[in-house]
């Protein structure tokens, strides 16, 4: 999966566009993804990640980076193992097709508004 293109509420991967926030793995992209509390990511929103295993995470935080990753959130993340990498969502998307490039399992979720 690579990510060619983010504006926002729209991010365009593999030539087809997603309009929802959305979680990209390496062969599936799981564009229904909604957090328990809208702008908050609890560790419950990441089930499918936790199941995938990713070296790391890239998270994008919304155009001006409203979604929040409480420490609680951070330290589940990195006691599996899981490097996180957090960026407003303009940033973050050239952030995750990097770690691809680098060779890295890499799993990505995305806020694609505020």
């Amino acid at each position: 999966m690579r990510i060619e293109s983010y504006s926002f509420g729209v991010m365009k991967i593999d030539g087809a566009e997603y309009r929802s926030d959305l979680i990209i793995f390496p062969d599936k992209i799981r564009s229904d993804w909604w957090r328990k509390q809208g702008h908050s990511l609890a560790i419950e929103d990441l089930d499918d990640v936790l199941d995938f295993k990713p070296e790391v995470l890239v998270v994008g935080k919304g155009a001006s980076g409203l979604l929040e990753i409480p420490p609680s959130t951070k330290k589940l993340l990195q006691q599996a193992g899981i490097e996180v990498i957090a960026e407003n969502t303009g940033q973050a998307w050239g952030l995750f097709n990097e770690q691809i490039e680098k060779g890295r399992k890499v799993a990505g979720a995305f806020h694609l508004t505020c």
